[in-house]
């Protein structure tokens, strides 16, 4: 059976690093975004610079729940098995809480991002994954997961609440036989910190994640990191 690796939101930043990263391991790659000319581009210079690449793409904003079971089914349709799941949609709004809408729509849009897409896709396809006794689940969280920042606002809120569904995926999947590791990057160059004043060498290179990540996959069965937490050598920003 064809071993896939799922990796939500890979048109850019780490999720882009991750798909070149398996891809060049010679994995089978199963991505989405909501942007279909980024997916085309990205299948276009996956091709380019790992040629025989495998990549499987799919339109969607895992954001909403019916995109999501969308998802699921197509990954599902292709009749593989799931290697390696990678939880990588996310999104980062800067702000504080007391300057929120009161409506709360801020949290909401930010849990619905960062965690629900998580949650949603990990029941779709982790009956599967059981069975099989095998399979790596990774989330992609933050040091916001840990540390709260002044700025942070809804977005370390749903950071923390996605390192809780890793802690939790990870006890209960102790007896399946199935390892669950929650990523805790830093500052990384990737699009949400476009525009800063800090140089590129103040920051994490997605690759760097990428092989982090690729590496805590490529232990042995008895041995899972439960949590990766990668930061800047200078510190956080």
């Amino acid at each position: 059976m064809q071993k896939f690796i799922i990796i939500t939101g890979g048109t850019k930043g780490i999720g882009r690093a991750l798909v070149w990263r398996f891809a060049q391991a010679g994995f089978p790659v199963v991505t989405c975004a909501r942007s279909t000319t980024d997916l085309a581009s990205l299948q276009t210079a996956l091709s380019q610079d790992v040629p025989g690449a495998q990549l499987h793409t799919l339109t969607a904003d895992l954001s909403k729940a019916e995109d999501t079971r969308r998802f699921a089914t197509f990954v599902q349709e292709l009749g593989g098995a799931v290697e390696v799941l990678v939880h990588n949609t996310g999104a980062f709004t800067p702000g504080r809480l007391q300057d929120e809408p009161l409506d709360g729509s801020a949290l909401r849009a930010l849990i619905d991002v960062n965690l629900y897409s998580a949650y949603d896709l990990t029941l779709q396809l982790l009956p599967a994954m059981i069975e099989r006794r095998q399979g790596h689940i990774f989330t992609m969280c933050s040091v916001a997961s840990i540390r709260a920042y002044p700025s942070g606002g809804s977005y370390s809120i749903a950071k923390f609440a996605l390192l809780g569904l890793t802690k939790a995926l990870r006890e209960e999947l102790k007896p399946h036989n199935l390892r669950v590791t929650a990523v805790l990057p830093g500052a990384t160059l990737t699009a949400s910190w476009e525009g800063s004043d800090f140089p590129d060498e103040r920051f994490i290179k997605a690759q760097d994640v990428a092989e982090a990540v690729f590496a805590a996959y490529s232990l042995s069965p008895q041995a899972v990191v439960e949590e990766l937490l990668i930061r800047p050598q200078l510190g956080d920003i």
